[in-house]
């Protein structure tokens, strides 16, 4: 299994030397390589077991860092930029040249930036030379870990460091925004909500559909899947056609009375949900039930990422 540990100072020398290592932020645990280094990225394709055709993140420390990778800033992602990072949010802007690879983007003329908003990766950041390609730390497709043990289970054998920044405190991947025309356009629902977005910038387009050709990561029709089937739909109705004692129950704030459920946040709130959502989805893995049963919630704020998330993890149509 990987080390687990604090040391910056070996994270970034092994980033250095072309090796990977797992890194927290503030949304899930990442998977980072150096972004400037083919082979480092290439191993990270490997090690998830990653598609070629679905592009990564780059990570940095700063806006001022991804000057030298693009060709312009649009003046609302700028504003952007300077409100929501260090945070959940990932800009989609257009590359400049070729220093980043291709295999980063997919050979897409755009590239997703992030500054994250841990202390860690931020120091680990400002002492590298270069920035970080860090998709979600787990194999291709499954449920994105928060904690640096989830990362050591699925990945611990594949990798030798993990930088233990402690439990993710938002607990779903960044919200991707990318500008066509400078209209902009969401392509992943996550950490940031779309109200506060557009309490900054206006009307955003929200286009998060399905595609076996990405625009950005995160929008493939099955994804974050956990190891047993979700069902979703309303609870009561769904409890009365599978059985109760073989089925898991993940309910937004009622409780069931199951000893196989998980309530995301019985307060009813969406962003301690957000933060519960994969760590439970995980612990129906050691629960003896067959299927997981699973509601949507409401329609509004972090709802509608939890609500993606969900959707994806059933892979209903969406």
């Amino acid at each position: 299994m990987a080390e687990i540990g604090t040391d910056i100072e070996k994270a970034a020398a092994l980033l250095a030397q072309g090796e990977l290592v797992a890194i927290p932020t503030e949304t899930v645990y990442g998977l980072a390589g150096n972004a400037l280094n083919i082979d480092a990225v290439a191993k990270i394709f490997a090690v998830k077991n990653r598609p070629a055709f679905d592009p990564l993140i780059v990570h940095v420390p700063a806006l001022q860092a991804t000057k030298k990778f693009v060709q312009e800033i649009p003046k609302k992602a700028e504003r952007l930029a300077q409100l929501f990072w260090p945070g959940p949010l990932t800009i989609v802007l257009p590359k400049k040249d070729e220093i980043i690879p291709a295999l980063v983007t997919a050979g897409l003329p755009s590239v997703g930036f992030r500054c994250p908003d841990h202390a860690l990766t931020r120091t680990l950041l400002n002492k590298l030379a270069f920035p970080l390609a860090a998709p979600s730390a787990n194999p291709f497709g499954y449920v994105s870990p928060t904690s640096p043990q989830h990362v050591n289970d699925q990945l611990g054998d594949k990798i030798s460091y993990i930088l233990d920044g402690g439990v993710c405190t938002i607990g779903i991947e960044s919200t991707i925004i990318g500008f066509v025309a400078e209209n902009p356009i969401i392509y992943r629902l996550g950490g940031l909500s779309l109200e506060r977005i557009e309490a900054v910038i206006g009307n955003v387009e929200v286009m998060t559909h399905s595609s076996s050709n990405p625009v950005s990561p995160g929008q493939l029709k099955s994804h974050y899947a956990p190891g047993k089937k979700l069902i979703l739909g309303n609870l009561i109705d769904l409890l009365q056609k599978y059985p109760a004692h073989s089925s898991g129950i993940l309910s937004f704030e009622k409780d069931y009375n199951s000893p196989y459920q998980r309530i995301l946040s019985p307060g009813g709130s969406a962003e301690e949900a957000a933060k519960n959502l994969f760590h439970y989805l995980r612990d129906f893995e050691a629960m003896p039930v067959d299927i997981i049963l699973a509601e949507l919630l409401p329609e509004v704020g972090l709802g509608r990422a939890i609500n993606d998330r969900l959707k994806r993890a059933s892979a209903v149509d969406i």
